[in-house]
């Protein structure tokens, strides 16, 4: 059968899908990506060898109101051409990833009577899942307070994840602490700032610190620079490649609370100190950062809060409950998500 696949713009979006979209090749079915030009999926689905349906929308989100008018003057032509994209494949079956690059395809989907099977990372829905859930299907979330807002139709799946990650055994406490830091791959120049003002107060700390620090590429110069003068022990870099081998070697992850960042913890069981995007969609950084933490998988400090002091004082708070976090953190983990999407996705096309 054929899935359309509904959900771009970022990463976020996309790689969690084409995970889903190499699942149901896998078992023979044909999906077909509805997308727009500026976003990831551009480059990532052709390259995946993926057909893909191409759309001009924008966000509604957080937005000025001149890109909020322009975005609903193409909402009619992006759910016309959707509707279009469907006549032409005919699929059994839609399968969004949210963001508003969803949205006119979930619209065309409603209104064809295409069933819908919604994928939601986030502790709270993004806007347009919200708008379109009583048009849902089926409701794949990660987080169990996600499930109301879709009553009777939602299952705790979390989000695909590389299997690297679950194969990561726990680690046993050492003479030193090694933290990896990353603000995403583009880096975060807040939390770089932060922990580059912190390495004196590192310097002091009660056992030895090893820092790994992706910066991304626009601070890494200037901090790779100062770290070789720092006199604390570790490894500067623009991009990390090798992700899961890193958070092996972890004993305390410091960074963003995207759902894609979450579930990666959760898969590996790294105790974490999460600092959300004050100016993410929905503030939903803020509420996985949250969900982790009444878990007892993490500590949050919102980004406002963010000094030196505190960053090393929540440091210390973690380190002295390593183990607890991390086995917080595994227990939250839902390995086989793009193989359950696929289940779903195939029962309600039946």
């Amino acid at each position: 059968m054929t899935v359309m696949m509904a959900g771009g713009g970022t990463g976020g979006h996309v790689l969690p899908a084409l995970a889903v979209a190499r699942e149901l090749s896998r078992r023979g079915h044909r999906p077909v990506f509805v997308g727009t030009r500026e976003g990831f999926e551009a480059k990532l689905v052709p390259s995946e060898g993926f057909a893909i349906e191409y759309i001009r929308i924008g966000g509604l989100n957080r937005v000025g109101w001149r890109a909020a008018a322009r975005t609903l003057a193409q909402l009619p032509w992006s759910v016309a051409s959707s509707c279009r994209a469907i006549r032409l494949h005919r699929p059994a079956a839609l399968f969004s990833m949210g963001g508003y690059v969803a949205g006119p395809p979930m619209i065309a989907a409603a209104m064809a009577r295409l069933p819908i099977v919604a994928m939601e990372p986030n502790a709270v829905p993004g806007m347009v899942t919200r708008r379109l859930a009583p048009f849902v299907r089926r409701a794949l979330v990660g987080f169990a307070e996600t499930a109301r807002h879709f009553p009777g139709r939602a299952e705790v799946t979390g989000l695909p994840v590389r299997e690297e990650f679950f194969a990561i055994p726990p680690k046993p406490r050492g003479d030193r602490l090694t933290i990896l830091v990353t603000g995403g791959s583009q880096g975060s120049k807040r939390i770089n700032e932060t922990v580059r003002a912190a390495w004196p107060l590192l310097r002091e700390y009660p056992r030895p610190v090893r820092l790994i620090h992706q910066t991304g590429a626009a601070m890494y110069a200037e901090t790779a620079a100062s770290f070789a003068e720092s006199g604390i022990e570790g490894e500067v870099a623009s991009f990390l490649a090798d992700m899961p081998i890193r958070f092996d070697g972890a004993d305390l992850v410091v960074g963003r609370a995207g759902a894609g960042a979450v579930a990666e913890l959760c898969a590996a069981g790294k105790p974490s100190i999460l600092i959300p995007f004050p100016y993410a969609a929905d503030d939903h950084q803020a509420k996985n950062a949250e969900a982790l933490e009444r878990a007892g998988a993490a500590l949050t400090v919102r980004d406002r809060e963010l000094t030196p002091a505190r960053l090393v004082e929540a440091i210390r708070a973690a380190d002295a409950k390593l183990e607890s976090m991390s086995a917080a953190a595994r227990g939250l983990a839902k390995p086989g998500a793009a193989r359950r999407a696929a289940d779903v996705i195939e029962e309600v096309a039946r």
